[in-house]
């Protein structure tokens, strides 16, 4: 790798974790797991109070429970957050657990997690179990001790046992080389400081650690040892200093050549994206953008653009992307896909309703997985959009991560302003709602050929106004497409879709679509059936007082 590349790669760790007896004739009441995905792990040891009577199952079932919780939480929480309410939960669980069976607290235990998401390591400690980080030779415990001062034999806080548990969390930057090291207390009791920093120095097992710390005690002191021994070999996006090093080519002309690719022609009007060939095979090389010469936020911004293009390569609605194994200026390469943007095509003709209806569902697929992330497109609209045929159908690829930032991130005007939703022109956070203003919009141009608010320049705050049903530009748009269409676009948040999975389904179940009424919209709009009925019967009556008072004048 040349000394100005990026480490586009998950995060690399080497791991080992194991729960030791006190002795062969019984299982250990100490319980270890370690789970791993994408650039994050989350590791949680648990140590079953000796005097419990289901200790052991304790540990086990809080160990099991804590990764699976864990994920499942709110996108909206931070890493500390959702921790905290799984402990909260785990907690509540045992609790309720014991008490319906013993009718007092039995199922105890300690708890130390380290948790590494989002670009930190977050800790906690429940209890006497630690959470150590060896540093360059530094070796430093993490976590307090909850123990009485004057008989430290004595827990003043464990799992299981209260009803509420009001837990801390802490972060920190991980680096390269750290050791992230979890014990329980029959380790750290038998093993000092210095001890387990020269073992974990050693290169030693969490295995070997844990029989060490078993052979140090005595008969009358031996406890069950657990421990969880990590060690980042590398984090999943890291930037260095010689990423900004690279330099950013000036002039970029057809012909030029730069690591072995041909430059052929450019992509669009700012010359930065360019289909390249080398050894007969043609991609598309993207450089960054010439203010990020004396820009550093720029280049950062094009660097983290780049790490998204790369591990979203493998997702069906984004194109492969990666990095050339030696460059001598910043830049990206991605597959090319020989296919129109959307938007050139919308100039030749509008899309039919069931290539809208596939892009519509497209669209929410790609969303969805970048929200598992917890990041946003940002940018969604024609010109990011391909569409291209194969076997007598269409496919769509979501292209330029440029704008993609974090969910709830107050990007004000990050995006293209014909397609932003009305509150991001007042500083909201960008979110699925914004989103999916951005869906609609984008459907009701391809089917129409009409965006329904206008064309808005970028720096104007325009007023908006309830558009025109996109059926009224394209008869042939069915009502139900309709009330999709115009239900995703409202102008007023609370009347539009506020998650993915709800548009997604309105757009798979066409039957099922409630009809759409602007606001204060007359009754023969928001129910014509009704109104004709209503109508029917103020003529009958109309007609029929005419008719009694002419009877009268007879």
């Amino acid at each position: 790798m040349s000394p100005g590349s990026l480490r586009f790669c998950h995060m690399k760790i080497r791991s080992s974790f194991h729960a030791l007896p006190r002795d062969d004739e019984r299982p250990t009441s100490d319980a270890v797991s370690l789970a791993s995905w994408n650039s994050s792990f989350l590791a949680a040891l648990a140590d079953g109070a000796g005097t419990a009577i289901a200790a052991r199952e304790a540990a086990e079932h809080v160990v099991s429970l804590v990764t699976t919780h864990y994920r499942s939480h709110p996108l909206s929480w931070t890493p500390g957050k959702a921790l905290r309410e799984t402990v909260r939960l785990i907690n509540r669980t045992l609790w309720n657990e014991s008490n319906a069976r013993f009718g007092r607290p039995e199922m105890v235990c300690t708890l130390a997690i380290a948790l590494y998401d989002e670009g930190f390591l977050t800790h906690l400690g429940i209890g006497d179990s630690r959470v150590y980080l060896l540093r360059g030779g530094e070796f430093t415990q993490l976590t307090k001790d909850d123990i009485d001062p004057e008989n430290p034999l004595r827990l003043t806080r464990a799992m299981g046992a209260e009803e509420e548990l009001n837990p801390t969390t802490y972060k920190l930057s991980l680096e390269p080389g750290d050791i992230v090291f979890l014990c329980s207390d029959g380790i750290h009791h038998h093993l000092s400081d210095d001890e387990l920093r020269e073992s974990l120095l050693a290169e030693t097992s969490a295995r070997h650690v844990a029989k060490q710390a078993r052979d140090a005690s005595t008969d009358e002191t031996r406890d069950d040892c657990a421990a969880i021994r990590i060690e980042i070999e590398s984090l999943g996006w890291t930037e260095r200093r010689e990423d900004h090093q690279l330099p950013i080519p000036e002039k970029l002309a057809s012909g030029q050549k730069h690591d072995g690719w041909t430059l052929l022609r450019s992509f669009g009007a700012n010359d930065r994206c360019w289909l390249a060939e080398r050894e007969g095979c043609r991609q598309v090389m993207k450089f960054a953008p010439l203010e990020a010469v004396d820009q550093p936020p720029i280049t950062h911004a094009f660097l983290k653009e780049t790490w998204n293009a790369v591990r979203f390569s493998s997702d069906p609605p984004f194109v492969k992307a990666w990095e050339n194994p030696v460059r001598t200026s910043l830049y990206y390469i991605m597959e090319f896909v020989d296919a129109p943007g959307l938007a050139n095509l919308l100039k030749q003709r509008r899309l039919q309703v069931d290539e809208a209806v596939q892009l519509g569902r497209f669209l929410v697929d790609a969303c969805i997985r970048l929200l598992r992330h917890d990041l946003v497109h940002g940018d969604i609209k024609p010109e990011n959009i391909l569409i291209g045929s194969a076997y007598d159908s269409v496919f769509f690829k979501l292209i330029d991560l440029g704008s993609c930032c974090e969910v709830f991130s107050h990007h004000s005007r990050a995006g293209t302003a014909s397609y932003l939703a009305p509150e991001r022109f007042k500083n909201s956070p960008i979110n699925e709602c914004t989103e999916i203003f951005s869906i609609g919009v984008t459907l009701y141009e391809a089917l129409t050929g009409h965006l329904p608010f206008g064309q808005i320049e970028r720096f104007q705050t325009p007023v908006f106004r309830d558009p025109k049903p996109p059926s009224a530009h394209n008869p042939l748009i069915p009502p139900w497409l309709d009330a999709v269409i115009l239900r995703a676009c409202s102008i007023l948040p609370e009347n539009r879709y506020s998650h993915f999975s709800e548009l997604l389904f309105d757009l798979s179940n066409p039957q099922k679509v409630r009809p759409w009424h602007r606001d204060n919209a007359p009754l023969i709009e928001r129910n014509p059936v009704l109104f004709w009925k209503c109508a029917a019967i103020f003529f009958a009556i109309v007609a029929a007082a005419l008719a009694i008072r002419l009877a009268t004048h007879q």
